[in-house]
């Protein structure tokens, strides 16, 4: 039988798209499967949905409208109707359709620890090559401060007058929220070094983003404090793994024996990149599933797609476009031969430093498009584009 998508695209042409906007649904608290979702709809028709808070969904326009009726509780059979009235086809061939959709949606809702953002096998979009009103991520750095012994040169202190407040930095969160930016990530510096972050999370899950930690890992080996931020509604973390640091091993795992996403970030160093082989096995054997890789320089390039090539071998999903310590090294670069940053960057994703200057992403210091805190967000965002 011939699907929605399919009729649209052989017999129609394309169907007027719904007027952007973002919606919101909160199941009953007596409902037998709790659960909330929020949706946004961007010029053009195409979409993102958050489940409850941790799963961000990518909708080709297709797939927006399906869930248009279910964040705005239209009656089944009234949907099927409207649906089938724009796209010419059967009350039934739409019926079907939706319900498809819904059953989806419904396994994801019941699905725990999911990868935080994912696309929807509904004709999947191109990652990041749609007009969008707003990012999908903003990267949050909370401080550049780092722990006893690292060197501080390795963060950009020197940029930054001083360090936004707890108040303040709840101001941008609650900013980016109502522009239409679902996830937030923590990072810095080391974001565990500041006491109010189990804080700032919580904000972000009150107001129904999807929240992740960058983190070096060392706070997380700390039984107590892996369980309050875990209490938090956190629901991601990415590790930047040291393999000799013991702390860290310990971080690694307590977190895996948590029910949380965790990806683990390895930067390939001329003195480590003889054994980080070993080490992605050793991941891969404990129950680690992502990986995040990117090398220091040039000369590591070959090395660096061995190691991605010996990752995806051990059955390790390959993530690339996470905030890690930027380098102009990681996987996509082996594919375009560009020491180019993804194509997100300044886009799909902005990175926020600790005073509230607004970085297309991590390392780009040299093009600021303004402050979180202070300046319009339409002001923010139109410098992208420049």
């Amino acid at each position: 039988m011939t699907s929605i998508r399919e009729f649209i695209r052989q017999r129609l042409g394309p169907v007027e798209p719904l007027p952007p906007g973002t919606f919101h649904y909160q199941a009953p608290p007596d409902a037998p499967l709790p659960y909330r979702l929020h949706l946004r709809i961007e010029p053009g028709g195409h979409g993102i949905l958050i489940i409850n808070a941790s799963t961000v969904l990518h909708l080709n326009p297709t797939a927006a409208e399906f869930a248009y009726h279910l964040v705005g509780g239209t009656p089944p059979e009234q949907a099927a109707s409207e649906i089938a009235a724009r796209y010419r086809i059967s009350r039934a061939q739409a019926r079907h359709d939706l319900n498809d959709f819904i059953e989806r949606i419904r396994t994801l809702i019941e699905t725990p620890d999911l990868d935080p953002v994912m696309y929807l096998d509904f004709d999947r979009q191109a990652p990041y090559s749609q007009s969008i009103s707003a990012p999908y991520r903003l990267d949050c750095a909370l401080t550049y401060r780092l722990p006893p012994g690292v060197n501080p040169e390795l963060a950009p202190t020197k940029r930054v007058e001083r360090q936004l407040t707890t108040d303040e930095w709840k101001t941008i969160l609650d900013k980016a929220w109502q522009v239409g930016i679902p996830h937030i990530i923590f990072t810095g510096g080391e974001p565990t070094l500041r006491d109010d972050l189990p804080d700032l999370i919580s904000h972000t899950e009150a107001n129904g983003q999807v929240s992740g930690l960058l983190t070096d890992g060392v706070r997380l080996a700390q039984p107590d404090y892996l369980d309050a931020i875990l209490k938090t509604g956190l629901d991601h973390i990415v590790l930047n793994l040291q393999p000799d640091n013991l702390q860290v091993a310990a971080a690694l795992k307590n977190t895996l024996s948590a029910d949380i996403h965790l990806t683990v970030h390895l930067t390939l160093r001329p003195e480590n990149v003889a054994r980080l082989s070993w080490t992605v096995e050793k991941l891969a054997q404990m129950g680690i599933g992502s990986l995040s890789l990117c090398a220091t320089d040039a000369g590591l390039i070959g090395p660096l797609e061995a190691l991605r090539n010996h990752a995806a071998s051990l059955g390790l999903s390959l993530v690339w476009d996470l905030p890690v310590p930027y380098g102009a090294f990681n996987p996509v670069t082996l594919e375009t031969a560009e020491d180019q940053p993804p194509a997100g960057a300044g886009k799909a994703w902005l990175y926020v430093e600790p005073d509230g200057d607004v970085l297309p992403a991590q390392g780009m210091a040299d093009r600021i498009l303004g402050n979180m805190l202070r300046d319009p967000w339409e002001v923010i965002w139109q410098n992208c584009s420049h």
